[in-house]
This record gives structure tokens, C-alpha cells and sequence, in this order.
């Protein structure tokens, strides 16, 4: 292992995923901002870290990574005994938080996004007025999505567990307020740890 370098965007949810995941650790790191408006991330020094041209990448010495799960994963694996415990040892508490990792990739993070997108980044971006059809397909999706979660979190803490572990990590980019009680007292929390707040403030260095 040597120097930790995280290249990205502040802005980029997946790279604000892995910054929340340094900070939870307590990690030394190398912020390399990526100027997505002049396509930095399509040129040859940024796609030979990650040939598909999108943030992050990251470096741990001679291993480069890429896709923002798969750097947290390794984070959590590889510095297990730094910082907060993201993953558990015990085998049942691990399978219910690896099933809630891969729910939030598969079943809360497209239309989540898709709904953000259209509401608040396409027009950002000049891409027009937001889709009212599809904000509202998605958040009929989404909403289903978030039932489970209400009842999840019903008699647990958190999506991981008793504790904060990376499932609930890999849901901060996206994660909101909402009508649920115990949905909105979870993102609450979430997104009330230090470890988010410091991610968030690498914003006012953005390109």
C-alpha cells in the first residue's frame, strides 16, 4: 500500500461515495480534481485509471481502481482496523448489510438518480426542462423502494444494522428526507456525520 490519491469531482456523487469512506477511516489522502467541463475525464492521462471515462479513480500505490462500490469495498477491507467499522465479522450481521449494499445499486440508486437528474442536474447542465413523465415513473419507483426501507428501518437503525456500516454509506449521495418517519430519521443521520459534512466540504474547492 502507499499514498491514497482519489481523483474526481466534488460534485460527483460516486466521488463523494468514496470521500465520505476516506473520512469515515480516518485515511491521509490525495484529492486529484477532475475538471469534467473541459472533458479532462476523457483524456488520456484520466482514462488510463479508468478506460470508461468517468469519476473517481483511485490509486493505493501500485493498485488502481475504479467504479466508486468496488473503491469502498476495498477501503473497508483493506484498512478494516482503521477508523469506523464498515463491515462486520459476524457472519449473519455481514450477509444483512450485504444485502443492503447491493439493494441500494440495484433497486434504489437508478431512479433515485434518475429523479435528481431530471429535476436538478439537467437543467443545471442546459439539458432543458425536467421530463414530468419520467420524474414521475421514477418516483413511483422509488417510493416502492423506500416502503421496504420504512419497514426496515422499523426495527433497525440503520438499512446495515444496529450500527452505520457501508451499506448505508453507499447511500449518502442520494439519500433525502422523506414523509417516512423512520426513512427521514435514518437520512437524518446519515447525513449528519462528520465523516459526510468533510466529504461535502470538498466542494469549495471544485474546478
Amino acid at each position: 500500500m502507499g499514498v491514497l490519491k482519489l481523483h474526481g469531482h466534488p460534485y460527483s456523487g460516486a466521488t463523494l461515495r468514496v470521500l465520505s469512506v476516506l473520512h469515515e477511516k480516518g485515511l491521509e489522502f490525495e484529492f486529484v480534481p477532475i475538471d469534467l467541463a473541459t472533458g479532462e475525464h476523457k483524456k488520456e492521462h484520466f482514462l488510463s485509471l479508468n478506460p470508461f471515462g468517468q469519476v473517481p479513480a483511485f490509486e493505493d500505490g501500485e493498485i488502481k481502481m475504479f467504479e466508486s462500490r468496488a473503491i469502498t469495498q476495498y477501503l473497508a477491507h483493506a484498512y478494516a482496523d482503521r477508523g469506523t467499522e464498515l463491515l462486520f465479522k459476524e457472519t449473519k450481521k455481514m450477509a444483512e448489510m450485504s444485502v443492503w449494499a447491493e439493494v441500494e445499486a440495484q433497486k434504489f440508486d437508478p431512479p433515485a438518480f434518475k429523479v435528481v437528474f431530471e429535476l436538478i442536474l439537467k437543467p443545471m447542465i442546459g439539458g432543458g426542462a425536467a421530463d414530468e413523465a419520467t420524474v414521475a415513473e421514477q418516483q413511483a419507483a422509488l417510493s416502492k423502494v423506500l416502503d421496504v426501507y420504512e419497514a426496515r428501518l422499523a426495527g433497525s437503525s440503520y438499512l446495515s444494522g444496529d450500527s452505520f456500516g457501508l451499506a448505508d454509506a453507499h447511500h449518502q449521495p442520494l439519500a433525502a428526507f422523506d414523509s417516512r418517519p423512520y426513512v427521514s430519521r435514518w437520512a437524518a443521520d446519515i447525513l449528519s456525520r462528520p465523516a459526510w459534512v468533510n466529504a461535502l466540504a470538498q466542494q469549495s474547492n471544485a474546478p
